[in-house]
Parts: structure tokens; C-alpha cells; sequence
């Protein structure tokens, strides 16, 4: 019995012992983690105060800032407001695009000081075939123009970096000659440039477009230009007034009915009238069709209602319709001549600022792809750029 007792009484004092040493030993672990805590905190300490005396506070300043995003746009800076935006692919549906482009400050006097910029808006299927000499015409006027283009949405640009063409796609649509989708693809187009502030006069061109003239001369007469240079003729035969709906009116009676050429430039303000228009969209939609080519006929007709007096009621772009048919005349390698140049670039007879100009076409179409070499030898001597 004595020998169970104590059997008994050592087997109930084992668990207290191992206890007792656990509770020892706990703060030395304790302490151990404490001491390895504080050598780490020295030696980061001693690497942050030796990175600083090496590299400057300042270096590392810089690095924590530009590592931080902020997670929604200051509003409190101008920049905001003024600045274009940096990438035009952006996601907006054309009816949000046109609601953010024709928002107009109520302010006429700009606060900061503002450089008039020429839009130059680009309508083409694909590529830009006559791109090298477009750059050679832009260089030097960096800060006087942007550059917009409207191609196929299957087709993907590739320009050079340094190409002043390089990534100025907008979001695209299919687009269609003589139908809505091509009016469309223009107010596409004035609505992307009217996100720049900066941009005061639009200039619709095609892929087979060129400039007759250098940058400055070009600049300077479109910026001294008390109108905006569309056609908007009332033409009494089959192809005019011949082409006019009864279902128009009454917004749009006959007697207001316009026909002109598609390639345009117009100011701002009525650039913000072709994108904002919600009344003779629809109209021209249903009830002009091929062979009544919406094209020719909705914004000249829209804008002489609206504005009639502050268009030149002609276009600057020059073109060949003596070959008959529904496309002007197109010249290749062969037809580039110093005489040809000469010839379309010169001595014709309009009116500018209501004074009679020998200057009055600006650029020229239709050029196809094997013009470029000859047009590029030519254009410093002719052209003058």
C-alpha cells in the first residue's frame, strides 16, 4: 500500500516540475525574440541612415511619391481642364463623347494663355499613303496643330515613334460613302478634337489629300479667316433641289436646302453645333438616301440655317471633276509635274475676308500612292516645304 501512496503522489508531482520549468523558460524566449527584434530595428536603421547620407533624402522622397497613384484625379489644378487628353483610344460611346465634347465654358477670356491649334482630321479606310510628306509639312510647327484619324476599326496603324501620326487613332466605326455612317465618322472626329481646348479650327482631309502650301502660310490664313470655309449652294437642278424630301420639313424647307463639298473646315463654334445637333440628324437619316447623298447635303444645309452668315460658301480643298462621273479625277506618278503643281496652286480667283485672293485652295485631292516620290521632290521648290 505504502509503495502505491508514493507511486501515486511522485506520478501527481511530474506534471508540476515540467510546469514549473515551462514558466521558466517562457521570458527567456521572450527575451531571446526581443533582443533579435532590436538588432534587426538597428541594422535597418543603420542602412536607411547610410542610404540617405549616400543617394540625399530627396532621391528617396522621389521614389516613395512617384511609386503612389491617387486613386482619383485632383481637381483642384487647371491642367486638368486645359490639358488634351494623352491617349485618344478612349472607351466613351459616341453619345457620351458628344455630351463631354460640347461642353463650353460660359467665360470667353481664357485664363492662361492659350495657342490657337488647327485640327487636321483625317476620314480614311486604312493607311496614310502620302504620310511622308504630311510630316515634312508638320515639322517645325509643333504646338499649332493636332492630328486626328478615322480609319477602318480593323485596321491598326503602325507609324514610326517619332511620326507625328504615331498613335492619334480615335475610336472608329464602319462608315459608308453617301450614307449617314459617313456624317457620322465626322462628328466623331470634331468631337475627339473639341477635347482639346486648344483646338480652334477643324480641317476634314482624306488619305489622298495634300497641302499646297507650307504650314505658316496655310496657319495664318485659316486663323485670319472671319469665315469657315464650306459650300453650301442652292442648286435648283435634279442633283440639288432634285434631291430634297418633302418628309424634311419642317425643319428643313426647300428653299433652305444646301448642297457642298464634304471636305470642309469650320471654327470651333460651329463645330460644336454639328456635334450637338439632335434636330436634322434624324431627318437627314431617313429621308436622305442614295441617290441623295447625306454627305453633301446635311451639314451645309444644318449650318446655313443655323449660321449661314459666317460661311465662305466654298471649299479650300481643290479637286477634278472634268472627267465626269460620281469620284472626282485621281493622279498618279505620271501627272505630277511642276506645272501641274503650279497650276492647281495658283492663280485662281475667289474671295477672302470679302476681298478678291488669288489664294484659294489650300490643299488638293485625289493622289494616289505613286504620287508621293515625285510629290516629295517637288513640294520644297513648288510647295514651298
Amino acid at each position: 500500500m505504502q509503495g502505491r501512496a508514493v507511486s501515486s503522489e511522485e506520478g501527481k508531482d511530474l506534471p508540476v516540475a515540467n510546469r514549473t520549468n515551462q514558466t521558466k523558460a517562457l521570458p527567456l524566449r521572450l527575451l531571446q525574440l526581443f533582443v533579435l527584434f532590436l538588432l534587426v530595428c538597428i541594422a535597418f536603421s543603420g542602412i536607411s541612415i547610410y542610404t540617405v547620407r549616400r543617394f540625399g533624402i530627396q532621391s528617396m522622397v522621389t521614389t516613395a511619391r512617384s511609386s503612389f497613384q491617387p486613386c482619383y484625379e485632383e481637381a483642384n489644378s487647371l491642367d486638368r481642364w486645359i490639358q488634351p487628353p494623352s491617349d485618344l483610344l478612349h472607351n466613351m460611346s459616341d453619345k457620351e463623347l458628344f455630351w463631354r465634347a460640347t461642353l463650353v465654358p460660359k467665360i470667353k477670356k481664357y485664363p492662361f494663355r492659350r495657342v490657337p491649334k488647327i485640327a487636321f482630321m483625317f476620314l480614311t479606310k486604312g493607311p496614310l499613303p502620302l504620310a511622308p510628306l504630311w510630316e515634312r509639312f508638320f515639322k517645325g510647327h509643333e504646338g499649332l496643330y493636332s492630328i486626328y484619324i478615322h480609319s477602318h476599326p480593323s485596321f491598326h496603324a503602325h507609324f514610326h515613334p517619332w511620326s507625328v501620326f504615331n498613335r492619334r487613332q480615335i475610336p472608329s466605326q464602319v462608315s459608308e460613302w453617301g450614307r449617314m455612317s459617313m456624317c457620322d465618322a465626322e462628328k466623331r472626329l470634331l468631337a475627339n478634337a473639341l477635347l482639346d481646348i486648344s483646338n480652334e479650327r477643324f480641317i476634314l482631309l482624306s488619305e489622298s489629300c495634300i497641302p499646297l502650301n507650307n504650314f505658316s502660310l496655310i496657319y495664318h490664313y485659316i486663323m485670319k479667316s472671319g469665315y469657315s470655309f464650306m459650300g453650301a449652294f442652292d442648286d435648283p437642278g435634279p442633283y440639288g433641289r432634285g434631291r430634297y424630301n418633302l418628309n424634311m420639313a419642317p425643319e428643313v424647307n426647300i428653299s433652305q436646302w444646301r448642297k457642298g463639298s464634304q471636305w470642309f473646315e469650320i471654327n470651333r463654334k460651329l463645330a460644336i453645333n454639328i456635334v450637338e445637333d439632335a434636330t436634322y440628324h434624324p431627318k437627314f437619316e431617313t429621308f436622305c438616301r442614295p441617290a441623295c447623298y447625306v454627305d453633301e447635303h446635311y451639314f451645309p444645309t444644318m449650318l446655313t440655317i443655323q449660321a449661314g452668315h459666317l460661311l465662305a460658301n466654298r471649299s479650300i480643298t481643290w479637286v477634278d471633276w472634268s472627267r465626269g462621273g460620281a469620284h472626282p479625277a485621281t493622279f498618279g506618278r505620271s501627272d505630277i509635274t511642276e506645272e501641274f503643281l503650279r497650276r492647281i496652286s495658283k492663280n485662281h480667283r475667289c474671295t477672302y475676308n470679302k476681298r478678291n485672293s488669288s489664294t484659294c485652295f489650300l490643299f488638293a485631292r485625289k493622289f494616289a500612292p505613286s504620287a508621293l516620290h515625285p510629290l516629295l521632290e517637288l513640294a520644297p521648290k513648288v510647295l514651298g516645304y
